[in-house]
Formats: C-alpha cells, sequence, structure tokens
C-alpha cells in the first residue's frame, strides 16, 4: 500500500482520515476501528499484515508499526443541518485564520487541489461544513470527509492534534459533484485526549458516513 503524497495531512505525513480509509480497505466489515500507532508516511511501500486469529490487521513501514484494523461498531449519527447553515458556519472556520496544517488535503486553506472541508462551528459547538464531492471520489475519500470536522469540535487553532483511531461506517459513496454536509460533535475529553463523532450527509438528508474518532494533542 503507498498513500501518495498529494493526501498529506500535516507535513511529510498521510492525512490521517485518508489513510485510515485505505487500511480499512483490508479488513472485510460493515464499520473498521483503525488505530494510527506513527505518522504515516508518505510516497512509501507499506507492507500490509492480514489479520490472524491473535492478531489485528497491521501495517508496516519495513519493521515500524504504522497502523492496525479491525471490525467494530459505531454510535448514532450526529444530527445534521441544511446546506445553507452549513456554508454559512463555514464562513467563520478559525482555520482561515490560525491553522496547525495549512496545507493538509482535507481542510488546508492553502491547498488548491483538496477537499475544501472548511468546518465552522455552529451556537451549540458542533461542527458544519459544505462538501463537494470530487471526481475522483473514493472510499477513503469519504474516510477523510469525516475526519477534519471532528478535529475542529476542539479548538485546534490553539492547540494542534493528530488522529489517535478512527472508527467509521460507510453506507453510500456520493456521486461526483454531490454537494453534501458534515457534521462533527465533541464528545469528551481525557488529558490529552479528545473524543468526536462525525457524519456526512446526502443533498437529500440522508446519512451516508458515520464516524467517532480519538484525537491526541501533540
Amino acid at each position: 500500500m503507498i498513500i501518495p503524497g498529494r493526501f498529506n495531512g500535516p507535513p511529510g505525513s498521510g492525512n490521517g482520515g485518508y489513510t485510515s480509509g485505505r487500511v480499512a480497505s483490508y479488513v472485510d466489515a460493515p464499520a473498521v476501528r483503525v488505530r494510527l500507532h506513527r505518522p504515516p508516511p508518505l510516497d512509501t511501500v507499506l507492507q500490509v499484515h492480514p489479520a490472524t486469529e491473535t492478531e489485528r490487521l497491521r501495517v508496516f513501514d519495513e519493521d515500524r508499526l504504522v497502523a492496525s484494523a479491525e471490525a467494530a461498531d459505531v454510535e448514532e449519527p450526529v444530527p445534521g443541518v441544511p446546506l445553507a447553515t452549513a456554508t454559512q458556519a463555514s464562513t467563520a472556520y478559525a482555520g482561515f485564520v490560525e491553522h496547525p496544517f495549512p496545507t493538509c488535503y482535507v481542510c488546508g486553506p492553502q491547498r488548491g487541489d483538496g477537499l475544501a472541508i472548511y468546518p465552522g462551528r455552529l451556537t451549540d459547538g458542533r461542527t458544519a461544513a459544505p462538501f463537494v464531492v470530487p471526481a475522483d471520489v473514493t472510499v477513503a475519500t469519504v474516510w477523510a470527509a469525516l475526519d477534519c470536522p471532528g478535529g475542529w469540535t476542539v479548538p485546534l487553532e490553539t492547540r494542534a492534534y493528530v488522529l489517535g483511531e478512527f472508527t467509521v461506517r460507510v453506507d453510500a459513496v456520493p456521486a461526483p459533484g454531490a454537494e453534501c454536509v458534515v457534521v462533527g460533535e465533541m464528545t469528551g475529553e481525557d488529558g490529552r485526549k479528545a473524543y468526536a463523532r462525525t457524519t456526512l450527509y446526502s443533498p437529500t438528508g440522508d446519512p451516508l458516513a458515520i464516524g467517532q474518532a480519538t484525537w491526541i494533542a501533540i
């Protein structure tokens, strides 16, 4: 498996959501939990070790464990909002002013070829953003779209966090060009860890994919 350089999160490493989606593709289950053990290297051949009776699926960079994955369950979706509400929230995206990783493939304002998902905060603390589905959409793209809207439920503009664990169920992949909505909700904190849920909604308001994540403060 190779994570191409354009799918970065922090500089020099793979976007957590996109990488997790690629890893999850090797697990035959409706919902998959992926744990990232170290920053995923870009443009590097990674070895995928299938699951056994005693081990989860594991992904290595030579002898260094990069990720592991297993079947899991997800919680209920985060309540959705209309596209107009998400679009308005996005105009106040905190990452436009201060961003720990401004070239992130998903939410980086300095990317001209990324997903351009800019999650703004709603009055109840949730985040929301419009998402125009790219022509080259894949299941991994959906995982990526669910990633950063959860991270921005934490004040990333004041302290950098990275994705540590991500559980996602993708029920349907939206069509290229579809105007979708992604919403996120913080569910708790524990020391350096923050927990969030995200949901991707179709243009008609149907939930397409659900995620829940653990974020780790750097």
